[in-house]
């Protein structure tokens, strides 16, 4: 996968319902390519579908994470770009503080996990990253608004 593929898939996670035009416009590019690019990629597995993810989905990446990354200079788009075109990229979070962002990363098994920050780690502009396991999950329950 290029650095177009991945921009690809970020702008699908972001809006999987996008039509082809969105897309191409988006990403600057022409309608078919966009949709050869995206042949391409359900073709090799890299797109495995289109669908609706649940909470009740991520029990089939039950090793979760957050990884907390510093990033040099003002490539903060194009960073979050890459780290959303990574699949057990769940979610991308620009904050304040010591960190830039944040991934939520889900995969299948710890070996999985270590590949993934090994892949975040190499892209250009991360300069160190701080990764925490999510142990367990408890949620508030839900509150009356008065």
């Amino acid at each position: 996968m290029d650095d177009t593929d991945q921009a690809l898939i970020a702008e699908l996670r972001r809006d999987g319902r996008a039509s082809l035009s969105e897309l191409a416009g988006r990403l600057g590019l022409a309608r078919a390519t966009v949709r050869a690019r995206m042949e391409r990629l359900q073709a090799a597995g890299e797109i495995a579908g289109f669908t609706v993810v649940t909470r009740g989905d991520v029990a089939s990446a039950p090793v979760r994470a957050l990884m907390m990354i510093a990033i040099e200079g003002r490539g903060a788009e194009k960073t979050m770009a890459r780290l959303s075109g990574l699949p057990a990229v769940l979610a991308v979070h620009s904050t304040n503080g010591r960190w830039d962002l944040i991934a939520e990363i889900g995969t299948a098994s710890l070996p999985d996990l270590d590949d993934v920050m090994f892949r975040v780690r190499e892209i250009d502009g991360v300069v160190t990253s701080e990764t925490n396991l999510l142990l367990s999950t408890r949620r508030a329950a839900p509150r009356k608004i008065a």
